[in-house]
């Protein structure tokens, strides 16, 4: 059994996880950390990680940025391993992210979707074979009316794996309307939509010579990032001192 500790526990993700690991027998939500405590927990709820003294094996972080780096100090000192899925961090912050992770063990992903995370994979098998025939690949990724950036991090997470599987060699173009060209054969399109309550889109398509081949990952609800925390926790519990993202876990 897995003990962890839910950094941000009465956030929406934070209650969503709390709601899968008691449907999983190999974990356990043994300490929860919020700063609104005044919600019931079937666990103990402190008002910061330093006040934490409940041991366990693992933390999973889904709180918010100005958390990070406390979150960071109490792992480091405790030598806990931490699932880091809180977004926004600065550049200073991705730099102690770093540093942390000389000493303890660290997973950090752009999307913790087991599916999103598995898509990645394939993508880069697809792009090894595709990308060499000359096909052209183009990203449309589409979320809900209240989302701040374009594109999204999971859709630019995508467009890397295909460039690392074709050594670099697209370069990624998020607007047309400027410009009166033909498409460049390096070119990697991106395209961002944005309307109602979608909670997550992404669409991959390799366009070559009459036909078309498309992959697509849908997100119906946040439960799905919160299935791949749980699975990533497990996995990071025991783990060395090191940087781990969701691609380990997929190909554990």
């Amino acid at each position: 059994m897995v003990r962890a500790i839910m950094h941000g526990c009465n956030g929406k993700m934070g209650r969503a996880i709390t709601t899968l690991a008691k449907e999983d027998a190999e974990v356990e939500i043994v300490a929860g950390v919020d700063a609104y405590t005044e919600v019931a927990n079937e666990y103990p709820v402190f008002d910061s990680i330093e006040k934490c003294d409940v041991e366990a094996d693992v933390v999973i972080d889904f709180s918010n940025a100005k958390a990070v780096d406390g979150l960071l100090d109490y792992c480091v000192e405790k030598q806990i391993p931490v699932v880091l899925c809180t977004t926004g961090l600065s550049e200073e912050q991705l730099q102690e992210v770093e540093e942390a992770s000389k000493k303890v063990a660290v997973l950090r992903s752009a999307n913790m979707s087991l599916g999103i995370n598995l898509l990645m994979q394939l993508l880069k098998e697809a792009t090894k074979v595709l990308s060499p025939a000359g096909y052209d690949i183009e990203i449309v990724e589409k979320h809900h009316n209240q989302k701040l950036d374009a594109p999204s991090g999971t859709a630019i997470a995508l467009a890397d794996s295909i460039n690392e599987a074709a050594d670099g060699q697209y370069e990624y173009v998020y607007d047309r309307s400027q410009v009166r060209k033909k498409r460049d054969k390096k070119e990697l399109g991106i395209s961002a939509v944005r309307g109602g309550t979608i909670v997550g889109e992404h669409e991959v398509l390799f366009a070559g010579i009459d036909e078309v081949i498309e992959f697509k990952h849908t997100a119906y609800s946040r439960t799905v990032f919160g299935k791949g925390a749980v699975e990533a926790a497990k996995f990071l519990a025991g783990k060395e001192a090191g940087k781990y993202d969701m691609s380990d876990v997929v190909l554990k």
